[in-house]
């Protein structure tokens, strides 16, 4: 019996999937675990699978095209099926039901795959299969260049086997046509799933909620001193880690700033969950170090750079990026010294970290250079009053400037 493959919800804030590619065309024989298609999230790029045998007899949308959650994805069934009462009895697409996909995780399997999407089109992305595309992202292959053996020119395995990086980028470097001086040109990019849900909620958050910002500075000596003697004793960890222990012990005495605004009502959290965002080519993520106040320095480091590892190579997971209660964003390792964030809902806060920078400062009635980083954070004012938010950096202020007693 003909079976209809859905678009499967795969996180909270998704609403449609863009098909990359398909691997089947219609007539072609399919197998469980076989891959039809690779489609595009707000998350990440997925592949997805059969979960039957059979023959795919309709496709419901053609690469490039854009699909509803719930969205007739294709049907599979006997050869020669009649599958047109599946298309009659579809009923009409509510994008916030939850998918026979996600409901039954035996039914469609996804699995994450890293794929170049910045700068190629629908119609001129790379045909290759993911095992060649790994192979060449490990040994540095340029696949524009590569000629696929395979149907339609599909790249695969056998094509990248007495292929050298260096033979790629000579050929791509020959094959590239120079420019006109003076001429004019430019380039357009379809919007990701992952743009175009930055682009939403930014947006949401930056009209609905009354912002209102705070900047203070920070003398980072002490911590300075601390990190290098934690070094000295084989503790390694960055300034964005101490930063992240030191706002959660702030939150736990200023605890209205760990708040959210629902409509009608606020809620206070109690248990601390830090937001962290993390830049990547298409925007930001942002992992979420859970009950980040009970954890020590080392700890918060090594999930941090788990995080950041899985992030850089579209590993990371929907269920890692929710559950925030603040938000930190560091621009400090882009020698950016101050700016301000748009709040990222649901938190009522969101704290932007600037560089330390090396200034002039009057200590003892002396002037002596100092090391200074400034710190804004932007409140939702439904949530948060000055006073709360001033309270709340100036207890930041005192544990950046001695680490040591707010670890004690």
């Amino acid at each position: 019996m003909a079976e209809v493959i859905q678009m499967p919800r795969m996180s909270d804030t998704m609403t449609e999937g863009v098909i990359v590619a398909w691997h089947k065309k219609i007539g072609d024989k399919v197998k469980s675990g076989d891959l039809l298609a690779e489609v595009e999230t707000d998350k990440a790029t997925m592949e997805l699978e059969s979960y039957n045998d059979g023959t795919l007899l309709y496709i419901g949308v053609e690469a490039g095209k854009a699909v509803a959650v719930n969205g007739i994805l294709a049907i599979v069934g006997a050869a020669g099926e009649d599958y047109a009462a599946l298309l009659n009895a579809a009923p009409t697409v509510d994008p916030n039901a939850p998918t026979a996909a996600t409901e039954n995780k035996q039914e469609v399997v996804l699995s994450n795959v890293s794929h170049p999407t910045s700068h190629i089109s629908s119609d001129d992305r790379i045909k290759a299969s993911p095992l060649a595309k790994a192979i060449a992202a490990e040994k540095g292959i340029d696949l524009h260049s590569i000629k696929g053996s395979a149907d339609n020119g599909r790249i695969v395995k056998r094509d990248l086997e007495n292929v050298s990086a260096v033979e790629t980028q000579v050929a791509s470097i020959v094959a590239a046509a120079p420019m006109m001086a003076g001429a004019e040109s430019f380039e357009e990019v379809t919007l990701s799933q992952m743009r175009k849900t930055i682009a939403r909620r930014l947006s949401e958050s930056n009209f609905t909620a009354p912002h209102f910002f705070v900047t203070i500075e920070a003398n980072m000596a002490n911590a300075m001193a601390f990190r290098k003697q934690a070094a000295d004793a084989g503790i390694k960890f960055s300034f964005n880690d101490l930063m992240i222990k030191a706002v959660a012990s702030a939150i736990r005495k200023h605890p209205k700033v760990n708040s959210s605004w629902l409509g009608d009502k606020i809620r206070y959290n109690h248990h601390i969950h830090i937001g962290m965002a993390v830049g990547m080519d298409e925007g930001l993520v942002v992992p979420v170090l859970k009950f980040a106040d009970q954890k020590s320095i080392s700890q918060i480091s090594m999930e941090a750079k788990q995080f950041v590892e899985k992030a850089k190579s579209k590993k990371i997971q929907p269920a890692d990026m929710q559950g925030n209660t603040f938000t930190i964003s560091n621009m400090g390792m882009f020698d950016v010294e101050n700016f301000t964030a748009i709040i990222n809902p649901p938190d009522a806060c969101i704290l932007a970290v600037g560089k330390i920078k090396e200034t002039p400062i009057v200590e003892n009635g002396e002037i002596k250079i100092g090391h200074v980083m400034k710190m804004t954070l932007s409140s939702d004012h439904r949530v948060v009053d000055g006073s709360i938010a001033s309270g709340f950096l100036k207890s930041l202020k005192e544990n950046l400037e001695n680490p040591a007693m707010m670890l004690i």
